[in-house]
This record gives C-alpha cells, sequence and structure tokens, in this order.
C-alpha cells in the first residue's frame, strides 16, 4: 500500500469535495480516498501495483481540478 497526497488549487465549494471523491471511489487500485476541503489536499491510499500516484493526479485533472504538488509515501 501507498498513501498519496495531492496539494490542489484552493477549493470552492463542498460540492467540489464530493465530486472528486465520487470520481475516485471506484477507481481500480485505489483502496481509500478523503478530500480534506479546509486544506485542498486529497488523501488516497492505493495499490501500486495497479495505479499509480501521478494516474490519480491525472484523474482529479480530468475532473476539472488543478494538481499542484504529489507527495508519496510508502506504507
Amino acid at each position: 500500500m501507498t498513501k498519496v497526497i495531492l496539494q490542489l488549487e484552493a477549493l470552492t465549494c463542498p460540492s467540489c469535495l464530493q465530486k472528486i471523491e465520487t470520481g475516485l471511489a471506484h477507481q481500480e487500485g485505489i483502496l481509500k480516498s478523503k478530500v480534506l476541503f479546509n486544506s485542498s489536499k486529497v488523501k488516497a491510499e492505493i495499490d501500486p501495483d495497479k495505479i499509480s500516484a501521478k494516474a490519480v493526479a491525472q484523474i482529479v485533472s480530468k475532473l476539472g481540478y488543478e494538481v499542484e504538488s504529489i507527495k508519496v509515501k510508502e506504507a
């Protein structure tokens, strides 16, 4: 398992949170994800054999949110 933290451009509304969480919820290889609205971060636990941190960032970008940075922590 790998932990991924994405720093996003500022989130402007609570529906942004739902859109991102829903968009990540059914992606293969994403075990768990949570959006932290106040800090504009996405925290995800992934199976690195099935999805990469960069791919998670690309999913969030395709949902319409700018990813400013990606941090990866091996668990």
